[in-house]
């Protein structure tokens, strides 16, 4: 028995549910998100909010059923309230900037590198050493933020690099003479 996959997904005020063919659609403030759902879990648009029950007591079943509820409560916070992740930029000369329709990131290279922001992100930099990835699919927003990240990932030396707000970077002691 899944403990999140019992839970209804309540819908917040504004925001608007419609089953289509297996396909949930989901319409809010922020925008507009679809997705479609497998043929192992049965899906309920009410008053309550949507519920997501298995359809039998498979063992396929039973894991799809918490992780679709999960896709779908995030498709529904996404709509209303958007997802948000923070990337800190530690390092002399490392920085960014937005330019247009891309970001600017210069961290140690030879060059720079040109970012282009894809559809559906937002990108800003209330500083130099800061960039905020906001959206409305968590998917594309953690992608983007992990995408910037592997251009230069937090050494453990000195913890240059770009590295997710709070993050704990595990630090080495330097060479010993």
């Amino acid at each position: 028995m899944s403990r999140i996959g019992k839970k209804p997904i309540e819908m917040p005020n504004g925001v608007t549910a419609a089953l289509n063919d297996g396909e949930l659609s989901v319409k809010g403030p922020k925008g507009e998100l679809a997705m479609r759902f497998v043929e192992d879990v049965e899906v309920s648009v009410g008053e309550g909010g949507i519920t997501i029950a298995p359809r039998d007591e498979t063992k396929r079943a039973r894991a799809m059923w918490g992780m679709q509820r999960t896709l779908a409560s995030n498709l529904v916070e996404g709509v209303s309230q958007g997802f948000q992740k923070k990337l800190e930029i530690n390092g002399v000369g490392y920085r960014a900037q937005l330019k247009g329709k891309s970001l600017n990131l210069q961290l140690g290279f030879s060059h720079d590198i040109d970012f282009p922001i894809p559809e559906g992100i937002n990108i800003e930099c209330p500083d130099q050493t800061t960039v905020i990835i906001s959206g409305i699919d968590k998917q594309k927003v953690g992608q983007v933020a992990a995408k910037i990240r592997e251009f230069r990932k937090p050494e453990p030396y000195k913890g240059k690099g770009v590295k997710y707000e709070g993050e704990y970077i595990f630090r080495k002691e330097g060479k010993k003479k």
